[in-house]
């Protein structure tokens, strides 16, 4: 059975929420090789986040939640870059947390998607590339903006796909003139809508970020894209050549590409001629009204 929900785009094809799971049926953490795939992601993002957090006042004393923390390079800086007093980290996976322990970060096994996740209330609640991948976005919105304390804020981080209006390459050959994909493009067009159907992620909401914070009661609502390049053997590219080995079936089960499509968009990557620019982080945060210093210690 598929369903849709208010922000899903009629044009793509119905999730499947009831079906595959991000981190069960894909990406794996005890696949060999997930927790240095996520890694590649965090060199890509990480100095944005960070800046971001701490230009909304993430410092001392501060009580944080990182939600779906990964293998928690944005936890740990926080406690060693910003000086938070404390930060709980939680996945659904703790593997990579409890490998790395640092003072001051607890590790929480949880579910955000069950209705009695309640860990308390926080200076900061951050989720980054975590809820484009469950269903019910209203809720899940809902459901962090009431862990922010009076006076915190919320900040969520989640792609926003520059290929879903047919991008194309202008062929430049003398003579040319007609249009065509790239090997790139056409990979990020495919996975995305393999993800859609085999596990349920759908990031054609993710604009829809602003509105769904001052819905949940927060104000001060501001936000940011960072779009990054696609150079050759840098993180983000390594990242995205990885995600394709990992997500391969679904992306050919969708018929938009077959394998040698995708293994000429990995060596597309790699390859001197690669033009071309990462899907887009949208960051939007909201405050919460109120007087500061008020979270649970």
């Amino acid at each position: 059975m598929t369903s849709r929900k208010p922000f899903d785009d009629p044009a793509l094809p119905p999730r499947t929420p009831e079906g595959g799971r991000y981190g069960e049926d894909v990406f794996r953490p005890g696949q060999p090789g997930e927790g240095e795939r996520i890694d590649l992601g965090a060199l890509a993002y990480d100095e944005l986040t960070l800046n971001r957090l701490r230009a909304l006042g993430a410092g001392p004393g501060w009580r944080c939640l990182d939600v779906g923390a990964g293998t928690g390079t944005v936890s740990r800086r926080l406690l060693r870059e910003a000086e938070v007093a404390g930060v709980l980290a939680v996945d659904r996976d703790v593997r990579f947390l409890a490998e790395r322990p640092v003072p001051g970060l607890d590790v929480l096994q949880a579910d955000i998607t069950a209705p009695d996740f309640a860990p308390g209330r926080f200076d900061l609640v951050h989720a980054r590339f975590v809820l484009m991948h469950l269903p019910e976005p209203e809720r899940m919105v809902s459901t962090l903006a009431g862990l922010v304390a009076p006076g915190g804020v919320l900040v969520l981080s989640d792609a926003v796909d520059l290929t879903s209006d047919r991008t194309r390459a202008r062929d430049t050959t003398p003579g040319g003139g007609a249009t065509a994909d790239t090997p790139y493009a056409a990979a990020m067009r495919a996975m995305w809508q393999g993800l859609r159907t085999s596990i349920g992620t759908d990031v054609s909401w993710v604009p829809s970020y602003p509105q769904l914070l001052r819905a949940a009661g927060l104000t001060a609502v501001g936000a940011e894209m960072y779009v990054p390049p696609l150079l050759r053997g840098s993180p983000i590219s390594r990242f995205w050549a990885d995600t394709w080995e990992r997500s391969r079936a679904s992306m050919v089960a969708t018929g938009l590409i077959d394998g040698a499509g995708i293994d000429a968009a990995i060596r597309y990557l790699d390859s001197d001629a690669c033009a071309a620019l990462s899907a887009g982080m949208l960051t939007v945060w909201g405050r919460r009204p109120g007087t500061a210093g008020t979270s649970a210690r």
